[in-house]
């Protein structure tokens, strides 16, 4: 017998399934594609996204951009100024110099080696001295070696800091790559320390679409896969996304998984830490009952539907079916438990029979 509470099945005549409005049908096999629809945000693509700090500890001249700038490869976006410069500037000019002086020395050895060669075969010199001739047009050519490295580094050095372009000390912050200003966050006047950040650059025509999904929803994300969104400044059109990251787990606090897809945008309407209302359809669904949303019902915490049985009068008995939801669209619902094909169920009036199921569950607890 059921408990105290427990729905029991009902029945209803004609006259109270034509004033409810109840309508049944068999249970029909369908494919209802998942669905899942997740606020999501519309972010810089990091991998076209440059941070710019300070490369050295100096003072900031001037800023010649602003947040919104389109700028290209190379431009000039801060000027530094720092005796970090001065000294790189002045490690250059130092071994250019010495390459110079090197390279004066290593012609002069090897000119006098070709000599000594000439005289030795004419046997107008000692051996010892062609050999010494030897000697010094390798050491020469050594140092001329050592020298050349020492530039390359000290031109990297000054290369690294931004400060391979200026005679004056001065240090260049340039943009890697064609892109928008994002922020700026540089002041000129303001001294500032190695690696503060002072200007972020990004590349507009790609952005990332950042979604985090329930765990119930977590198998309708693939890599590879496709995602549509929309964001509020054009509510009528729709974007797509491909999904190139799904996080390896949940994030322990949201239970959610982290979804990352790629945004090809040319035309600009897209704008970083725009909201998105994220959706996205699995293919490939195999048929499975399903019943209009309407048909299930919330009952004592449990979604159930109301099978029927005709009574051959124009009445039936209802009784309520526990069932396991699966994926909506369109306005129907797959059922992945309960109920088979053929099965016959309240579609419309589904409210009106659990009322009256309510109402049977309380006489019974009056009794």
């Amino acid at each position: 017998m059921p408990g105290m509470g427990t729905p029991t099945e009902v029945s209803l005549t004609a006259a109270q399934i034509a004033h409810g409005g109840v309508h049944w049908e068999p249970v029909a096999l369908g494919t209802v594609a998942p669905v899942a629809t997740v606020p999501g945000q519309v972010i810089p693509n990091e991998d076209r996204t440059a941070q710019l700090g300070a490369t050295v500890q100096g003072r900031v001249v001037a800023v010649r951009v602003r947040p919104g700038d389109r700028v290209t490869s190379g431009h000039i976006l801060v000027t530094l100024q720092s005796p970090a410069a001065g000294a790189a500037q002045s490690d250059v000019t130092k071994a250019e110099a010495e390459v110079s002086s090197r390279r004066a020395q290593a012609t002069y050895a090897r000119s006098a080696r070709e000599r000594a060669e000439r005289l030795l075969a004419l046997k107008a010199i000692p051996r010892q001295d062609y050999d010494r001739a030897i000697a010094d047009d390798e050491l020469a050519g050594a140092a001329l070696a050592q020298a050349e490295a020492e530039l390359r580094r000290a031109r990297s050095t000054a290369q690294q800091i931004g400060a391979d372009a200026s005679a004056s000390g001065e240090i260049a912050i340039r943009s890697p790559f064609d892109g928008v200003v994002l922020a700026r966050m540089a002041v000129p006047g303001t001294v500032v320390e190695a690696g503060t950040p002072l200007v972020v650059v990004t590349d507009p025509s790609s952005l990332w679409l950042s979604a985090n999904a329930p765990e119930k929803l977590a198998s309708l994300f693939r890599v590879g896969g496709r995602l549509r969104f929309t964001v509020p400044a054009y509510a009528a059109d729709t974007f797509s996304a491909r999904i190139e990251a799904v996080g390896a787990g949940l994030d322990p606090s949201t239970r959610t998984l982290a979804v990352r897809g790629l945004v090809a945008t040319r035309d600009g309407r897209l704008k970083p830490e725009m909201l998105a209302s994220v959706v996205v359809e699995a293919g490939n669904v195999a048929a499975t009952p399903s019943v209009p949303e309407d048909a299930v019902q919330l009952l004592d915490g449990r979604s159930v539907v109301f099978a029927a049985r005709p009574d051959g009068t124009g009445g039936a008995h209802f009784e309520p079916r526990t069932v396991e939801l699966g994926p909506r669209s369109g306005g129907r619902v797959a059922i992945t438990r309960g109920l088979v094909a053929g099965d016959l169920v309240v579609t419309r009036g589904a409210l009106a029979v659990k009322a009256q199921i309510k109402k049977g569950a309380m006489a019974e607890m009056e009794m």
